[in-house]
């Protein structure tokens, strides 16, 4: 039984985005369209589904990790080089606001709980929904390769 470690992390960040925008909690709020996800960046992100996509990347970093994630490690994942013109680049830390949203709207929608003083883990709900996609997923690349079905 494959679980979301097993398939593309690619595939299943744009899959389990896909079944977010379902979620009625998560949404994007009306200044997501313009804010920057960090100062290291120059411009908005251009798809305008970037919100779920970064939501559906959330859920499967906590999915990985056995510890609860806070938002700063959440800052420095999602955090990445500046830069400063001729001075040499330094690496910055992510919007935070924009990370304490999206985790309180997965908190809203049942797919995460928060653990006071140490950070957010996955809820059985949310685990559950990363583990059917994955199942989804690794069914149709068995189709596509069927040597994959020893892994399944």
């Amino acid at each position: 039984m494959p679980v979301a470690l097993d398939v593309p992390a690619d595939m299943l960040i744009k899959r389990v985005a896909k079944k977010l925008k379902n979620y009625e909690q998560v949404k994007p709020p009306t200044w997501a369209y313009f804010a920057k996800t960090g100062i290291h960046k120059e411009r908005p992100p251009e798809d305008p589904n970037w919100w779920y996509i970064r939501a559906a990347s959330i859920l499967r970093k906590l999915y990985k990790s056995s510890e609860p994630i806070g938002i700063e490690t959440f800052r420095s994942i999602y955090g990445g080089r500046i830069n400063r013109g001729s001075a040499p680049e330094h690496f910055v830390k992510a919007s935070g606001g924009i990370i304490r949203k999206i985790l309180q709207q997965l908190e809203a929608s049942g797919l995460v709980r928060k653990i006071s003083g140490k950070g957010r883990v996955l809820t059985p709900e949310g685990r559950s929904l990363l583990d059917k996609t994955a199942r989804e997923i690794m069914n149709e690349l068995i189709k596509h390769y069927p040597e994959l079905k020893r892994y399944a």
